[in-house]
């Protein structure tokens, strides 16, 4: 592998985690990841009761598009983050 590739797949693990620290970041002191995303998906009309937990998928995230797999008291959902638009919310079984 070349040392310009090596760079870029460096760069893009860099920014994967700075945007996984943006949407911890936003969090008032003793708020949660799994509280910030469920408010975003409540104000799309999409249910979350009691937040259990939100955990990053690495695997479907891009760079400026985090994706987190949210986990609420009966439901689930894998919400993709994108920059000055409405999150993207699919429903789970």
């Amino acid at each position: 592998m070349s040392k310009k590739m090596n760079g870029y797949i460096l760069f893009s693990v860099a920014i994967l985690g700075l945007a996984a620290t943006v949407v911890a970041a936003q969090a008032e002191p003793g708020e949660d990841p799994k509280d910030i995303i469920a408010v975003q998906i409540r104000k799309q009309g999409f249910t979350c009761v009691n937040p259990e937990s939100a955990t990053q998928d690495k695997e479907q995230s891009r760079p400026d598009e985090p994706v987190w797999l949210l986990k609420c008291e009966g439901a689930s959902y894998r919400v993709r983050m994108m920059p000055d638009q409405a999150a993207k919310v699919e429903k789970l079984d």
